[in-house]
C-alpha cells in the first residue's frame, strides 16, 4: 500500500509493512517551509517580485539557512512518494496520474496565476519608479528560454510542479528496474553501505558528482545543474523506502547529521558575510568554486537526513487535521504564492513597522490561501480536476473527519508530491 515502507531481503521482492504518517506530516512542513520561504522574501535583501522598501539581513539569513535543502527535502520526500505508487500501479496508471496531479495543476495555475503575479510585479516597479510602459509590453517582453528555465518561465513558482512531473517521467524506468530482481540487488548492496555507522552519508558522493559535472556550465537556479541535482535527490528518495535498512541508518545517524548541517551553514554563511557568494559559486575556475558547492550539497543532504529523523522518532501519527491538509496541499501550494504576491502590494505600502507587516501579511495569505481551497477549489469538480485534488467532494465536517461516514480521505495516501 502506498505510504507504507517495505521490508526484504536481499534480492527479494518488497513486502509492505507499517503505515509511515510521518512522511505526510513532513510533506506538511515542507510546503509551509515554502510558504515562509516565499513570505520573507518580501521583507529580506534579496530580489523577488514584491519588496518592501525597509528590509532586512537578518531574515536573508534566516532565508539562508532555509535556501540550500527546503527544495532537495521536497523532492526526496515527492521520490518516496512516487515509489510507493508504483508498488500498487501499472507504469500507464502512474502515468496517467502524474498527468492528473501534476501536469494539469501546473498548466492552469500557469495560464490562470502567471498573468495576476506579473501585474502586481509590474505595478510595484512602475509605482517605485523602476520601470516605465504598460503592462502589456512587459508581460509580452519575456522570450521563452529552452531547458528547464521554461518551467519557472511559464508558472513562476510552479517550477517545482513541472520538474516533479518531467522527473516522474525521465525516472519511471529507472524505478520499475528496481522493482526487479537486479534492482533489488542494486538496492541491498547500497542498503549494505548504509549499515555501518555514518552509512547514509554516502549518498552525499554522488549528489556532490552531479554539483561538480553541471554547476561549472549552468550556475543558475533552475537550470540543468539543479535540474539534474533535484532529480538525484527524487531517485534517491524513492530507493531510502524500499529497504528497511535505510529507515534502521536515519534513525541511527540522524544525529550525526545536525552537527554536519549546523558547521555546512556556518561554512557558507561565512562565504556569504565576507561578500563571496556571487563569486565563488559562479566562477569554476576557482578552487572556490568546488569547495562553495561541496559544502552546499552536504548542507542539502545532511538536513533532510536529520527532518526524516525527527519525523521517525515523533512525527508518525494522523488526524483528522493532516488527513485534510493533505487534502489541501497541491491547491495550497499553487496558489500561496500569488496570494502573497497580491497582498503584499498593498501591506508593503503602509506605514508600519517590518515585523508588524509581516504578520499581517502572513496571516491574511495563510487564511485566504486556505479560504480559496475550502470555499473554491474544495467545492468545484472542475476545478478540484484543475488543481489536482484527488478524491469526491465531501462536506467540511467529512473533510475534517467529523463525521461517522467519513471514511479516510484518499489524499492521506496519495497527496502532492506523490
Amino acid at each position: 500500500m502506498q505510504g507504507q515502507i517495505v521490508s526484504q531481503a536481499a534480492g527479494s521482492a518488497p513486502q509492505p509493512a507499517a503505515r509511515l504518517h510521518y512522511l505526510d506530516c513532513l510533506r506538511i512542513i515542507a510546503i509551509l517551509m515554502v510558504f515562509v520561504i516565499h513570505l520573507v522574501h518580501v521583507f529580506d535583501t534579496l530580489t523577488w517580485h514584491i519588496k518592501n522598501a525597509q528590509q532586512s539581513a537578518a531574515l536573508t539569513f534566516f532565508v539562508g539557512f532555509l535556501y540550500p535543502w527546503g527544495m532537495p527535502f521536497f523532492f526526496l520526500i515527492a521520490g518516496a512518494g512516487s515509489w510507493f505508487a508504483l508498488q500498487r500501479r501499472s507504469a500507464r496508471q502512474f502515468t496517467r496520474e502524474r498527468v492528473l496531479r501534476l501536469l494539469i495543476p501546473f498548466v492552469a495555475g500557469s495560464l490562470l496565476l502567471m498573468p495576476v503575479m506579473l501585474y502586481f510585479e509590474w505595478r510595484q516597479k512602475v509605482a517605485t519608479g523602476a520601470l516605465t510602459g504598460a503592462f502589456a509590453a512587459y508581460a509580452l517582453d519575456r522570450p521563452i528560454p529552452l531547458g528547464p528555465h521554461f518551467f519557472s518561465w511559464a508558472g513562476n513558482h510552479l517550477w517545482f510542479i513541472g520538474f516533479l512531473f518531467t522527473f516522474s517521467l525521465l525516472a519511471l524506468p529507472l524505478l520499475l528496474w528496481l522493482k526487479r530482481t537486479a534492482g533489488q540487488r542494486f538496492i541491498a548492496w547500497l542498503a549494505q553501505l548504509c549499515e555501518r555507522r555514518g552509512g547514509i552519508l554516502v549518498f552525499i558522493l554522488p549528489l556532490t558528482v552531479v554539483q561538480f559535472l553541471f554547476r561549472p556550465f549552468f550556475p543558475e537556479e533552475q537550470d540543468w545543474a539543479d535540474f539534474f541535482f533535484f532529480m538525484t535527490f527524487f531517485m534517491i528518495g524513492s530507493i531510502l523506502f524500499a529497504d528497511e535498512r535505510f529507515a534502521r541508518a536515519i534513525r541511527r545517524d540522524g544525529w550525526l547529521a545536525l552537527p554536519l548541517g549546523i558547521v555546512a551553514f556556518i561554512a557558507l554563511g561565512a562565504v556569504f558575510a565576507v561578500g563571496q557568494a556571487a563569486t565563488w559559486s559562479t566562477t569554476p575556475t576557482l578552487p572556490q568554486f568546488y569547495l562553495f558547492w561541496f559544502f552546499t550539497t552536504v548542507d542539502a543532504w545532511v538536513w533532510p537526513v536529520f527532518m526524516l529523523m525527527v519525523g521517525m522518532k515523533w512525527l508518525n501519527f494522523s488526524n483528522a487535521g493532516l488527513r485534510y491538509a493533505q487534502q489541501a496541499i497541491v491547491p495550497f501550494y499553487v496558489f500561496h504564492q500569488p496570494v502573497i504576491i497580491v497582498l503584499a502590494f498593498f501591506i508593503v505600502q503602509w506605514a508600519v513597522a517590518v515585523p508588524l507587516k509581516m504578520l499581517m501579511l502572513g496571516l491574511a495569505a495563510f487564511l485566504l490561501t486556505l479560504a480559496i481551497y475550502e470555499l473554491l477549489i474544495r467545492r468545484f469538480a472542475p476545478l478540484r480536476v484543475a488543481f489536482g485534488v484527488k478524491g469526491r467532494l465531501t462536506s467540511p465536517s467529512a473533510a475534517l473527519g467529523l463525521s461517522s461516514s467519513t471514511s479516510s480521505p484518499v489524499g492521506a495516501t496519495e497527496a502532492f508530491p506523490r
